[in-house]
């Protein structure tokens, strides 16, 4: 199952090019347009870039180059620690993405359920730390964590939902790639073909 996913996720370097653009695309629309709270694609195209381009800054671009064009429309985050928070948070999904060749759904599906579980834990405890919304207690952390339980509610189901989604978008496009590929024809070369033609001859004796 597994070997089945990541053969059908073998691009072309012009492929990977355009699917690239096509996740920063897919990151900022679905951002702009969040059917309930903390539900977006972010979490899923980082799965798909690290599972496209591995553990690299490309594969890391794609969620944080869609985080900041739709930031410059969505209100920012307070301040810059905060903003790094988030921003590192959504590109952990690139390190659970490398796996998914090797690893099949099951990396598709705990990556996307563990990277909504680090986005919470990572952006409350920053919320905590930066803010004097709560007292700087283990009651405090404790607190916020709670509160921040309603606006999670959603995320993990929104993530698995897109993620799944998503990839099975990108093993149909690669069948496609590889069905339209064309078959590469065995060259012979002159010297064979003349040697094949001596020996008929040879076969055939005199006229």
């Amino acid at each position: 199952m597994a070997s089945k996913l990541g053969d059908s996720l073998n691009f072309s370097s012009r492929a990977k090019i355009a699917l690239w653009l096509a996740l920063v695309a897919v990151g900022v629309c679905g951002r702009l347009w969040q059917p309930a709270y903390n539900v977006t694609p972010l979490a899923a195209i980082g799965l798909a870039a690290g599972s496209l381009f591995g553990i690299s800054l490309a594969a890391a671009a794609v969620p944080i180059v869609a985080l900041v064009i739709s930031n410059m429309v969505l209100p920012g985050y307070g301040s810059t620690i905060m903003t790094l928070v988030i921003y590192g948070s959504f590109a952990c999904p690139v390190l659970f993405g490398s796996l998914v060749k090797r690893q099949g759904w099951i990396a598709v599906v705990g990556g996307s359920l563990a990277s909504s579980l680090i986005f919470f834990i990572t952006s409350n405890f920053a919320t905590w730390a930066l803010s004097e919304l709560y007292p700087h207690t283990l009651a405090g952390l404790t607190t916020c964590y709670v509160a921040a339980l309603p606006f999670y509610r959603w995320m993990p189901v929104g993530d698995v939902v897109w993620s799944i989604s998503l990839f099975a978008v990108l093993v149909a496009v690669g069948r496609i790639q590889q069905l339209v590929q064309p078959v590469q024809a065995i060259p012979v070369t002159t010297g064979h073909s003349q040697t094949v033609d001596r020996l008929t001859e040879e076969q055939r004796g005199p006229q």
